[in-house]
């Protein structure tokens, strides 16, 4: 597999040698905005204990928050598939979306026309200053993949996606798909 330079819509993946970094050992995070101001991104598969209706009382819905990285995690974030249903949402590439209205995210769940499967929610996110993200490239801390899954991206996630992708890089990173998350484990 061909490594990337980041752009939006990208994947970073946490190598390997990430270790005891709560925030992105065994990260997989999609690359929400990259400029010369900084990047910007969500991970993918760090769920949290909370649903989205621990936020919001009056909603009873079981929609896993997940920890987005470790930047304002007091806020709450969110992706989707649906910018017809969502007003004012940032495309960050072909059939993912950042943002929108919130409100009216809210009134399609009550109204059960949102899915799981077309919003993920996130306490926080993943951020790097200028050049940044570009020197933890530099020092193998991430690789860039292309999202092969387009918009199926999102949706619920766990470490599984971390080892999926480690496999597809190849032979290289493969062998690392069945580690013990503590090397200590071994």
């Amino acid at each position: 597999m061909n490594l990337l330079q980041p752009t939006k819509g990208h994947l970073l993946v946490a190598e390997p040698s990430i270790i005891g970094d709560a925030s992105f050992n065994r990260s997989v995070i999609l690359l929400a905005d990259y400029n010369e101001k900084g990047s910007l991104g969500f991970v993918l598969n760090k769920p949290t204990e909370f649903f989205l209706g621990d936020f919001i009382p009056d909603l009873d819905t079981d929609f896993t928050i997940y920890s987005g990285g470790p930047v304002e995690t007091e806020n709450l974030y969110f992706i989707h598939c649906i910018p017809d249903l969502i007003e004012d949402s940032e495309e960050i590439a072909a059939g993912i979306f950042w943002g929108g209205d919130f409100e009216k995210v809210i009134q399609l769940i009550k109204e059960g026309q949102i899915t799981k499967s077309c919003v993920q929610f996130f306490l926080g996110y993943s951020g790097w200053g200028p050049l940044q993200l570009d020197d933890e490239l530099e020092e193998h801390t991430w690789v860039v993949v292309e999202n092969r899954q387009d918009s199926k991206i999102i949706g619920p996630r766990t470490d599984a996606l971390w080892r999926e992708t480690l496999i597809e890089l190849g032979e290289k990173y493969a062998v690392f798909s069945n580690a013990p998350e503590n090397p200590n484990y071994n």
